[in-house]
C-alpha cells in the first residue's frame, strides 16, 4: 500500500499543513480568518453551514486541524466496502486502508465548503470512549498536540477558532481536542489569540437542550460565559433568490461525501441551527467581535440568542 503522505500528496494536500482552492464569495470589509479543530476527518460537518457561509459569502478564510487518523471509524463502514473494494469493517484492514480513505473524503467535504489548509496530526483514533482523561494521558502525545495547534494559531493568526462543545455524554475524542484546542489558545500571544467559540448543532431557533451547560467537570477551561448572548446560524436561510434551496443541502452534500462513515449518513435532514457558546477564557470585551460575525451569518443581520 502506498504511504498515507504518498497518497495525501498526490491528492494535494500534506499532514503539516497545505492549501486546497476554494471560490471566494464577495468580501466583506474585514473577512474573517478561522480555525477549526476537530477529532476526527468528518467531523466539521458539524459546523458546515457556517463554514460555507463564511467562505463563499463573506470572503473569509477557514482552515482545518484534524487530530485523529480517523482509523477506528469502521463499525458501521459496511456500505462503503463495494465502493472502495475493501472489507473496511474488519479492524485488522481499516486499521490499515481507513486512515487514506477518510482523508479523501475530508479533502472532498472540504472542497464543497471551501477549506483552505489543512492540519493533520494523525493520533491514534482508538475506539468511542467517553473517558477525555484516558485519551489525554494514555492514547494521545497531549503535549505534542497541543504544542503543534499553538503553533498554528500563532501562525495563522486566526480571530476565530471553532471547536465542538464538550459536553460530558459525547465522545472523549470531541472533548479531548476541545480542551487541547482551549490550551493552545491560551498559550498563543496576546496579540494573535483568537476567540474560541464551543458549537453544538440544535434542532430549531427555541432548542435549550444544552441552556444549563457550564464546562466539563474537571475542565474548568471549558466553563462557557452566560454573561452576553450566545449565537447561533441558521441553516434554513435561503441561498437562491427565489428561497427555496437553503444552507441543509450544504451541509447534506458534506455528509455524503463520508461515504465510508455510515452512521453519518443518519444526519441528513437533522439539525436546523449550529449554535456557538463563547468560553470564558475569552475576554469579555471581545463580545462585539464575536457578534459582528454572527452579524454577518445571520438571518436578520444581528446576533441571535441561542437560549
Amino acid at each position: 500500500m502506498r504511504s498515507f503522505t504518498h497518497v495525501l500528496l498526490m491528492a494535494g494536500v500534506g499532514t503539516a499543513g497545505a492549501s486546497a482552492p476554494h471560490p471566494v464569495g464577495a468580501q466583506t470589509p474585514n473577512p474573517p480568518t478561522v480555525l477549526v479543530v476537530v477529532a476526527h476527518p468528518d467531523d466539521d460537518a458539524m459546523f458546515s453551514a457556517s463554514i460555507y457561509r463564511i467562505t463563499h459569502t463573506l470572503g473569509g478564510k477557514v482552515d482545518l486541524a484534524v487530530v485523529t487518523d480517523g482509523s477506528g471509524g469502521f463499525r458501521f463502514s459496511q456500505l462503503a466496502e463495494p465502493i472502495y473494494g475493501l472489507e473496511l469493517s474488519d479492524e485488522a484492514v481499516a486499521r490499515e486502508y481507513l486512515p487514506a480513505i477518510r482523508k479523501r473524503e475530508l479533502l472532498d467535504g472540504g472542497a464543497i465548503v471551501g477549506i483552505r489548509r489543512y492540519f493533520l496530526l494523525d493520533e491514534y483514533d482508538h475506539a468511542y470512549t467517553e473517558n477525555v482523561d484516558t485519551v489525554l494521558t494514555h492514547v494521545w502525545d497531549a503535549e505534542r498536540v497541543r504544542q503543534r495547534l499553538t503553533e498554528i494559531m500563532t501562525d495563522g493568526a486566526y480571530e476565530f477558532v471553532f471547536v465542538h462543545l464538550p459536553i460530558p455524554n459525547f465522545h472523549a475524542h470531541h472533548k479531548a481536542a476541545s480542551i487541547l484546542a482551549l490550551e493552545a489558545a491560551r498559550a498563543t500571544p496576546a496579540d494573535r489569540r483568537p476567540i474560541v467559540l464551543g458549537s453544538f448543532v440544535g434542532e430549531g431557533d427555541g432548542d435549550t437542550s444544552l441552556a444549563d451547560f457550564e464546562e466539563l467537570p474537571g475542565y474548568p477551561i471549558t466553563r462557557v460565559r452566560h454573561d452576553g448572548p450566545h449565537f447561533l446560524f441558521d441553516r434554513r436561510q435561503p441561498i437562491d433568490p427565489e428561497g427555496r434551496l437553503d444552507y441543509r443541502i450544504v451541509v447534506n452534500w458534506v455528509i455524503a461525501a463520508h461515504k465510508s462513515q455510515g452512521t453519518m449518513q443518519l444526519l441528513v435532514n437533522r439539525g436546523d441551527v449550529e449554535r456557538f457558546w463563547m468560553f470564558e477564557m475569552n475576554d469579555a470585551g471581545r463580545f462585539a467581535e464575536a457578534e459582528g460575525l454572527f452579524e454577518e451569518l445571520g438571518t436578520s443581520g444581528a446576533a441571535r440568542s441561542a437560549q
